[in-house]
């Protein structure tokens, strides 16, 4: 397919978590830069559409119907098929009527009745898949795509060959830009601590949260702390010095990265190579397996067979044990640090480049 000047459409698409839309958010602004109108497909109600509206007042954002994946007995399951063909239905009328050049997908259960519909239209489906192994959806969606792009190199070789191709990691270019002094204006720290951020994703985790406010007293004459809690999550009770809570932030984040020393977080790939590129030394909680398929676990397990990270599964989290784990991760920075030099990160210029290549084919 030949890009014509007249037709500089690209539509994203990927939800359900916010790592299934860091990566459009970091494409969006260099897409419309290089001149292409931007448009976004995601879930009537999902964090996406949340997300896509708050950062982007000039990125038309289309609602379809989807079921959700499960990999578990529910009634729900009965009527999914129904959404998904009618989200499918959705989709192609809506690339019918935008006639995009091209699409880009980033996973999550809503972009598989995109990936068909895109099939259908004869539209160029590029697909990123973020984690070690690939994601249900994308599984579904592969056979529809004209190209696939992996961040973990291992990943290329558990999707088809002759489509796929292992790129690295896409870090959001507004992270290198934090402002210290904003960071520290923000949270009201003094410099003389260290700083640890802990998220444990956008809806939080109430025993990493837990686990962290029972560690206050060991940790707070070491570190200052910054805790996204998720939505509905501030505890007023806890008022030390030296202790922020927020819910989520957006465009404070990296601020806040610029101020910060060590990270706790799950193991969703977009933020932890996010953290890499950053030289942030990691302790990675990911998901349990009775709350995901694994896949934090494995992209975890990557991290700290590299020496980038330790890693603490979910069911072995007490409050001894991460206070043992931050302050070893707090001797150890240095040479973390030093592992962590020799990745190399590819630009979104870069990556920019890549997707439009493969959009001509």
């Amino acid at each position: 397919m030949i890009i014509s000047k007249e037709n500089k459409h690209f539509m994203f698409t990927g939800g359900g978590s916010a790592g299934h839309v860091s990566v459009n958010t970091a494409l969006i602004p260099y897409f419309q830069q290089k001149g292409w109108k931007t448009s976004y497909i995601g879930s009537k109600e999902g964090i996406e559409k949340e997300i896509i509206l708050e950062r982007f007042s000039n990125v038309p954002y289309f609602s379809i119907s989807s079921g959700k994946l499960r990999r578990y007995f529910s009634w729900k399951n009965v009527k999914d098929p129904f959404l998904v063909a009618k989200g499918i239905l959705e989709a192609y009328r809506i690339l019918q009527k935008n006639k995009p050049a091209a699409v880009f997908s980033k996973g999550g259960f809503v972009t598989v009745p995109v990936a068909i519909a895109a099939k259908l239209r004869g539209v160029p489906l590029i697909i990123h898949e973020s984690d070690l192994t690939p994601g249900l959806a994308n599984k579904i969606a592969a056979p529809f795509a004209s190209s696939i792009f992996t961040t973990f190199p291992e990943t290329a070789k558990l999707l088809p060959g002759d489509k796929t191709t292992h790129c690295g990691a896409i870090v959001r270019k507004e992270l290198f830009n934090g402002n210290p002094d904003k960071g520290y204006r923000l949270c009201q720290f003094e410099k003389h601590k260290d700083v640890l951020l802990v998220m444990g994703g956008s809806l939080g985790a109430k025993r990493i949260n837990d686990a962290v406010r029972s560690a206050l007293p060991s940790l707070l004459p070491s570190f200052n702390i910054i805790h996204l809690c998720g939505k509905g999550n501030i505890d007023r009770t806890f008022t030390q010095k030296g202790y922020v809570q927020f819910e989520f932030v957006n465009k404070e984040l990296p601020d806040l990265l610029a101020i910060t020393s060590l990270v706790v977080s799950r193991a969703g790939s977009n933020s932890i190579f996010e953290f890499l590129a950053l030289k942030k030394p990691m302790l990675l909680i990911p998901l349990s397996r009775k709350a995901s398929r694994g896949d934090q676990i494995e992209n975890a397990q990557s991290f700290v067979r590299q020496g980038f990270a330790q890693m603490m599964e979910e069911e072995d989290l007490t409050v001894d044990k991460f206070i043992s784990c931050m302050k070893s991760i707090q001797v150890h920075k240095e040479k973390i640090i030093e592992k962590m030099g020799g990745l190399n990160v590819p630009s979104v210029e870069d990556m920019y480049e890549q997707i439009i290549r493969s959009a001509q084919k």
